[in-house]
């Protein structure tokens, strides 16, 4: 599928009011742009992995660089599926830690892209381990990864717009933009 297909939704910015609907639809305050958009929900991602002996360190546990890259996996799905291009991990701007996973204790990932720039996407994670005997189910890791879009050459390229279907992923999608404001911020200090 290309970025060109018919079938996707375009954002057209020529006037006041489309140039709000495209703002609302990027994430950016004001944007306007005629590019494809996708729902939030499409590009959601669920990963499940056991934790296995390999994958812990000396405490047992399942070790925080492993959950790292098991991070990166989900949320470069998310970012692929949004995209529908290659893409590349630009940046881990927030990785918490609450609670260990244990060994033989299952880990859910689930990935979503929560913000666009023009090339960026800010994709959450959340990581939720579970006792298998039990079924007690507890949050475990929040991170939150940029990626960036690449054409066919690996230069940066545009992704397309970030729709939310619902108030609840509105908010979602306006706290992801002030963290991009942040971040933004941050990169230029």
């Amino acid at each position: 599928m290309s970025d060109n297909d018919s079938s996707l939704p375009v954002v057209a910015g020529s006037g006041t009011a489309d140039a709000t609907a495209a703002g609302r639809a990027s994430g950016e305050p004001g944007a306007a742009d005629e590019r494809p958009s996708r729902r939030m929900r499409d590009a959601r991602v669920q990963m499940t992995e056991i934790v296995m002996p390999n994958d812990t360190n000396p405490h047992g546990t399942l070790s925080g660089g492993r959950v790292m890259q098991l991070v990166d996996i989900a949320a470069a799905v998310a970012a692929v599926r949004h995209a529908r291009r290659g893409v590349v991990t630009a940046a881990f701007d927030e990785v918490i830690f609450l609670a260990p996973v244990p060994l033989g204790h299952i880990i859910m990932l689930d990935a979503q892209v929560t913000c666009v720039g023009r090339t960026s996407m800010e994709v959450k994670v959340i990581v939720r381990g579970e006792n298998p005997l039990t079924g007690e189910c507890r949050r475990t890791t929040t991170a939150y990864v940029t990626f960036v879009g690449l054409d066919d050459a690996g230069r940066p390229t545009m992704v397309p717009a970030l729709v939310a279907d619902s108030p609840e992923e509105q908010a979602m999608m306006d706290r992801a933009n002030a963290r991009r404001s942040e971040r933004l911020a941050r990169a230029h200090e």
